[in-house]
């Protein structure tokens, strides 16, 4: 066996000083898929497709037989992030800024940096874009990938390498396994922490030839619950997606391999909600952004050679809540976060999964509906009782067979309703219900990110301007046509400074030369101007996706923008609202915007 320098390392100083040897820390890979559902794996009995990679990555360690997340995506992410029900950090949205994790809440990145691993996350963040928010404040030492809840386009995109926008390279899940594969082999004097979160097979369905041309005239055998609504052309592109998702695995996994690392790594490999769309995924009842079981059903598997046995099976029910402590434990890691968990370790039942465990509660919640699990029954959104054991569809309330336990659940509901989800409206006390998010964007600081995006996505507009989807996340501003319009971000500034502004942006050739003004305003300050400027340089770009999608999309479709500088202004710390507005239009429209971009400059005044 060739041992890595690391483990070489720790043997020889063992021998030096006469001690006994033992494996340093294990490496870390966490794979994360963006709307797969648990039946869109082989391994689970459809028929429709071959995952053969993660197939045996499920046989050659443990797999959990009923695994839980979110309905949706940051409120999993959060969940795996902290250890804590997604409400107790402030998540409360995909968009617009309620996918943000409060700054409070340590994250399992920050816990295995803090022992000596080097931490990196490629792919899908969600879970803030601005400042403190961002990845590479919350624990990891590299990013590459996009902040937001979905992308656009899949082709050589638009993305984050640390937090400088860049060109990807190919197809983009094949690209964040190329950076994570990297990452992993180059440097073995630390161990690695990696969580490559690929963006599939979340909508827009793009796929390459490759994959397609195996599955566009597939025949499908296997059907969603409800066969009258299945669009089979989005299933197979769907299936299509994830047979690339099980390929990239195998990549993986043959890097371990090769560089004889696979028993020192824990590899952990799971999805953040239900299928997107109505497919097969096992007779269950529901998909994405249901609480029901479907929904929030999710496949794990986790291996680690010589650790955990080949073939395990785990019985009792549980979450995206205890992949921080289960990691920790596994990897000797003593210090966790100073908030209570709301999951638990299951290390033991990795090591004997018959070992005695107590029954629990798993809360799933998305937008004010709220159910719950243990180890048999599932309460639903509506107070109904199902026996998930014996009926995973959810067909037959049986509260009149077993009325304890229905009462006792219904009181866990109202439990957490009052303890858990009464946080988010605590944080927001002047806004009733449940509140949109009231947090400003907070602008890099000399500490950390020079760079803070201001995308489309959490801008407010005045009321004839125009996201160019009703899905915000990865959209731009259009039908700026008067002098009127405005945009504005909230951001907050914690620290003085000067920053270079740029926008991206397209204008027509016969549409240039329209002024624009950016202003400030504050409790404590008028509105005034501090950047004018004109655009006086065209960038034309058609609409972009639209040949690459193997079905119609919902989102928006992009484009190729173009950065402009718009000059340089100074920021004091504070709650400031910025705005843009066209103090001239020179012709039908302005322009349509895709992001602002701050760049704080150094001391010296270096961009």
């Amino acid at each position: 066996m060739r041992y890595s320098n690391r483990i070489l390392s720790a043997i020889m100083i063992a021998l030096w000083m006469n001690i006994s040897v033992t494996a340093g820390p294990p490496n870390v890979l966490i794979i994360l898929t963006d709307d797969q559902g648990w039946g869109d794996l082989s391994l689970h009995g459809n028929t429709n497709l071959a995952t053969p990679h993660i197939d045996q990555l499920a046989r050659s360690g443990a797999r959990f037989g009923h695994f839980y997340v979110c309905p949706v995506c940051s409120p999993t992410r959060a969940e795996m992030l902290t250890g804590r029900w997604h409400p107790r950090g402030g998540v409360r949205d995909v968009t617009s800024g309620g996918e943000r994790l409060d700054l409070d809440e340590t994250t399992i990145a920050d816990v295995f940096r803090s022992a000596g691993y080097r931490t990196a996350l490629f792919g899908k963040w969600h879970n803030g874009t601005q400042g403190p928010y961002h990845p590479l404040a919350r624990g990891f030492d590299e990013f590459y990938g996009f902040t937001s809840g979905h992308w656009g386009h899949y082709f050589s995109p638009l993305v984050e390498q640390q937090d400088e926008l860049t060109r990807g390279d190919g197809y983009l899940p094949d690209d964040l396994t190329n950076h994570a594969i990297d990452f992993m082999r180059r440097d073995d004097s630390q161990p690695f922490f990696t969580i490559l979160t690929l963006n599939t097979p979340h909508s827009p369905m793009q796929v390459p030839d490759t994959w397609w041309d195996r599955a566009r005239d597939r025949r499908i055998d296997k059907q969603g619950t409800n066969p009258d609504k299945e669009d089979q052309q989005f299933t197979r592109a769907a299936l299509a997606m994830c047979e690339n998702i099980d390929w990239n695995v195998g990549r993986l996994m043959t890097t371990l391999d090769q560089d004889k690392i696979a028993e020192e790594t824990i590899v952990v490999y799971f999805s953040d909600n239900g299928p997107n769309s109505n497919r097969w995924n096992g007779g269950m009842r529901g998909q994405k952004g249901s609480v029901d079981e479907g929904g929030v059903r999710s496949p794990l598997f986790i291996r680690w050679p010589g650790q955990i046995a080949a073939e395990t099976t785990v019985k009792p029910i549980a979450g995206a809540i205890d992949l921080l402590p289960t990691l920790s434990e596994l990897a000797g890691i003593k210090g966790v976060p100073a908030k209570p968990l709301d999951g638990v370790s299951v290390a033991a039942l990795l090591k004997n999964p018959d070992a005695d465990w107590s029954d629990r509660l798993l809360f799933a919640h998305w937008n004010g509906k709220v159910s719950v699990r243990n180890q048999k029954y599932r309460l639903d959104e509506s107070g109904r009782l199902y026996d998930i054991e014996n009926d995973p569809g959810q067909s037959r309330d049986v509260q009149t067979d077993h009325p304890e336990i229905h009462t006792q659940l219904v009181a866990a509901v109202t439990e957490y309703r009052e303890h858990v989800l009464s946080d988010l409206v605590r944080k927001s006390p002047a806004i009733p219900g449940w509140p949109k998010d009231p947090r400003p964007a907070v602008i890099a600081d000399s500490k950390g990110n020079r760079t803070t995006l201001l995308p489309a996505r959490d801008a407010i507009l005045s009321a004839d301007l125009q996201r160019s989807s009703r899905h915000p996340n990865c959209s731009y501003i259009t039908n700026w046509t008067t002098t009127d319009d405005s945009i504005w971000w909230n951001i907050d500034v914690p620290e003085s400074g000067d920053f270079d502004v740029e926008m991206l942006y397209t204008c027509d050739a016969n549409q240039i030369g329209s002024v624009i003004e950016l202003t400030l305003a504050s409790d404590a300050i008028a509105v005034f101007p501090v950047l004018t400027a004109t655009i006086d340089r065209p960038h034309e770009s058609p609409l972009i996706g639209a040949a690459e999608d193997r079905v119609p999309r919902t989102e928006s479709l992009v484009k190729d923008f173009g950065r402009m500088k718009l000059g340089t202004i100074s920021l004091s710390p504070g709650i400031i609202s910025l705005s843009i507005k066209a103090k001239t239009v020179a012709a039908e429209n302005v322009m349509d915007l895709r992001m602002l971009i701050l760049k704080r400059r150094t001391p010296d005044g270096d961009e």
